[in-house]
C-alpha cells in the first residue's frame, strides 16, 4: 500500500528523522493559509500523487514569495501529471505540499528494502541522490551502497557509521545521517514496508542532515496488525479498475499494454506476462483471480479486463487443480455468453481433466481459440492483438 509524501513524513516525523516543517493543501487558500503558518517566504510547491519523478513532470516548483506560491499552487492543482512512473494516463494532482525551503549543498539517497533472494534485508545509500535510483542502479550500480542486515539481529549501528562514511560525510554530519539510517531501518521494521526511502537525503550548507523527500510502501499482507496505517490509504490514487478488482477479492495492477490476462496464481499470472512480453507484445494488466475459477470469478474478471478499453485481446490461462478444467471451462463458455464477449479469446487449461476441459471449449461453437500450452498461448494472443483494428505493436 503506498501513501503520500506529506503522510511519510509525518510518520517519519514520530519516529525522530528530521524533516522540513510543511503543510498539505487542496485549494489555494489553503495553500496560502499553509504557507502563513509556516511562516517566510521560500517555499517549495509539491504535487500530492503516488509517483516519483515529479520535479521533471511540473509537479514541484520552488517559489520565492506569496504571488510565485499562489502561481506555483494554482498551476499544479487540478494538473495531470505525467512521467515515466504515472504512465501515459498520468495522475490527477488534487492537493499539494507546502514546504518550507532547506538550503541544499548536496542531495544523498538512503533507503531500506527486503532482498527475497539474499533473505535479508538491505540498507541501501548513495551519494547520487535526487535522482530515480531505478536509473542510478541500471546505468552506474557501482554508485549504489548495498549494506546487507541480517533478520535475526536487525542493523547495528557500526553499520550505519559505515554507510555514512560511505557517503563521504564527516563528524557531526556524518553521525546525523547514520542516526537517521537507523531509525529508517526501525521504521521499516516496525511498520511492516515493502519500502522505506528518503531521496533525497539533503545536507545543508552547516552540516544538518534532513529527509527532503519520502517514499513508504506498506505491505498489505502487514496491514492487518497495523489498522491505523489502513486508514492513511487514498482510493482516489488507486486506479478504478485496481479498485473494482479488489472488492472481487482480485489481484489486480493496470499495466500499458493491449492483451487482457486472466490467470489462477500469481506465479503464473506472472509467467504469462513474461511470456507475452518475450513474445513481442504488451500485457494489460497482471490478474490473479485466486485459486478458483468458477463462472462468477471468470465473468467478474472479464467486466474487470473489458473496462479498459486498450485490451484488445483476452488471454485466459487457468491451471485446474481443485478446481477441474471442464468447469473451468464452462465457467469461461457462459461468461463469454453472458457478456456478449466480442473481443478475440485465447484459453490454455491445463490441470486435471485438462483433455475434456479443451473438448468442451472446441466444441462451444464460439469464437474461442485453445492452445496446450502457454507458450502457444502467448504467441497467439500476440498475433490476434497485432492484427487487430487500430492496434499497432
Amino acid at each position: 500500500m503506498k501513501i503520500h509524501e506529506y503522510q511519510a513524513k509525518g510518520l517519519f516525523r514520530k519516529a525522530g528523522i528530521r524533516v522540513p516543517d510543511g503543510r498539505v493543501a487542496k485549494s489555494l487558500d489553503e495553500a496560502l493559509k499553509a504557507a502563513d503558518e509556516l511562516g517566510g517566504d521560500k517555499f517549495v510547491v509539491k504535487a500530492q500523487v503516488h509517483a516519483g519523478g515529479r520535479f521533471k513532470g511540473g509537479g514541484v516548483k520552488l517559489v520565492n514569495n506569496r504571488q510565485e506560491l499562489k502561481d506555483a499552487a494554482g498551476s499544479i492543482l487540478g494538473m495531470k501529471l505525467v512521467n515515466l512512473q504515472t504512465g501515459p494516463r498520468g495522475r490527477l494532482v488534487r492537493m499539494v505540499y507546502i514546504e518550507k525551503r532547506v538550503e541544499v549543498e548536496r542531495e544523498l539517497y538512503l533507503g531500506v528494502t527486503a532482498n527475497r533472494s539474499l533473505k535479508c534485508f538491505v540498507l541501501m545509500a548513495s551519494q547520487s541522490g535526487g535522482t530515480e535510483i531505478e536509473v542510478v542502479a541500471a546505468q552506474n550500480p557501482e554508485k549504489i551502497i548495498q549494506e546487507r542486515v541480517d533478520p535475526a539481529v536487525d542493523l547495528q549501528p557500526f553499520q550505519c557509521r559505515k554507510v555514512a562514511a560511505a557517503l563521504g560525510l564527516e563528524k557531526g554530519t556524518a553521525s546525523q545521517a547514520a542516526d537517521i539510517a537507523l531509525k529508517l531501518f526501525t521504521f521499516f521494521r516496525t511498520h511492516d514496508c515493502s519500502v522505506a526511502e528518503i531521496d533525497p537525503l539533503i545536507v545543508t550548507p552547516g552540516g544538518d542532515v534532513y529527509a527532503l523527500d519520502a517514499k513508504v510502501n506498506f505491505d498489505e499482507n502487514a496491514l492487518y496488525r497495523h489498522p491505523e496505517l489502513k486508514e492513511l490509504e487514498d482510493p482516489l490514487e488507486m486506479d478504478r479498475l485496481e479498485l473494482d478488482a479488489q472488492e472481487y477479492g482480485f489481484s489486480y495492477v493496470r499495466l500499458d499494454g493491449n492483451i487482457g490476462c486472466l490467470v489462477n496464481g500469481a506465479g503464473l499470472a506472472m509467467a504469462i506476462n513474461d511470456l507475452v512480453s518475450y513474445s513481442g507484445g504488451k500485457p494489460a494488466n497482471f490478474l490473479d483471480i485466486g485459486g478458483g475459477a468458477e463462472l462468477e470469478r471468470v465473468t467478474r474478471a472479464f467486466q474487470t479486463l473489458l473496462a479498459d478499453e486498450g485490451v484488445k485481446v483476452i488471454l485466459v490461462n487457468i491451471f485446474g487443480g481443485i478446481t477441474r478444467c471442464p468447469t473451468v471451462a464452462e465457467g469461461v463458455i457462459q461468461a463469454t455468453k453472458n457478456l456478449d464477449l466480442k473481443l478475440p479469446l485465447v484459453v490454455c487449461l491445463k490441470g486435471t481433466q485438462q483433455e475434456e476441459g479443451r473438448k468442451i471449449i472446441g466444441e462451444s461453437g464460439l469464437n474461442i481459440q485453445a492452445c496446450d500450452t502457454m507458450e502457444e498461448a502467448a504467441k497467439r494472443a500476440v498475433e490476434l492483438a497485432g492484427s487487430a483494428k487500430g492496434v499497432s505493436q
